[in-house]
């Protein structure tokens, strides 16, 4: 499998409108970081996106994507779903009804708020023509399993995923003890780490590190962070076999 970070920013993005930070000023394009997301592309040539952010657009130029077959989705707020607009454009090329998947709340969300992109396939592609499914378990998708693990984030109740040796776990308050379990063996984990700081949705880098030296995967990639963490300074600061990710790093799994 291959893994592109389409982008790696919290909510905000880097850089942060109106900052005169160091990371914000920074020319080290890693620094640049739009709200976060990630594809996977399976060995069968299916692309499955996890989420939809507001950058999805741009995002798509910027790495020439222009296939998406599912969206995994891993909450509701808006940095994580608003640019579920923007895919009109896949459904338009590939003349074809794109899939959603997430929990129950997360699927009557869209449903609520997205009715009109919630379609049957017709002649009209000029608007999105997507499906909702609900999800609570484990699921098979394009011949590849699909392992939803349950999150806090907050006091909300949220899905990173398991992808074969890959997990994507963002805004993440606290991993339950059973959803450890489901993360056993992984070569690559995506891992939220927002900022030095405490936050009460979200782990910080000291929490971040500790969650990853449970998890043990080979390779832990840090995301969804603010203009709080520099790259160069954070990598510094990074154990053995722990990275800083940043958008448009790509990632191959054997």
């Amino acid at each position: 499998m291959k893994l592109t970070m389409l982008g790696v920013g919290s909510s905000a993005g880097t850089p942060m409108v109106g900052c005169n930070c160091t990371t914000c000023l920074s020319i080290d394009s890693r620094n640049n970081r739009t709200r976060c997301s990630s594809f996977i592309e399976l060995n069968n040539g299916k692309i499955i996106l996890i989420d939809t952010s507001p950058d999805l657009r741009l995002q798509s130029l910027r790495e020439g994507l222009t296939r998406v077959d599912a969206v995994l989705y891993t909450h509701t707020h808006a940095d994580h779903m608003h640019g579920i607009d923007e895919l009109r454009a896949f459904c338009f090329i590939q003349r074809s009804q794109i899939q959603l998947y997430g929990s129950h709340e997360t699927m009557a969300h869209i449903a609520n708020k997205f009715a009109y992109a919630l379609r049957e396939p017709s002649n009209n592609w000029d608007m999105p023509v997507l499906k909702v499914n609900p999800i609570n378990a484990p699921f098979q998708l394009f011949n590849q399993t699909i392992i939803p693990i349950p999150l806090k984030h907050g006091k909300n109740d949220i899905y990173g995923y398991r992808i074969g040796d890959i997990a994507y776990l963002t805004d993440v308050s606290g991993i339950p003890d059973s959803s450890l379990l489901l993360l056993h063996g992984l070569k690559v984990l995506l891992l939220d780490c927002l900022r030095y700081a405490t936050h009460h949705t979200h782990i910080n880098v000291e929490q971040s590190l500790r969650y990853a030296g449970l998890i043990k995967a080979k390779s832990t990639y840090m995301i969804h962070m603010t203009h709080d963490l520099e790259y160069t300074s954070l990598a510094t600061k990074l154990p053995c076999d722990i990275y800083v990710g940043y958008d448009g790093l790509k990632l191959t799994v054997n």
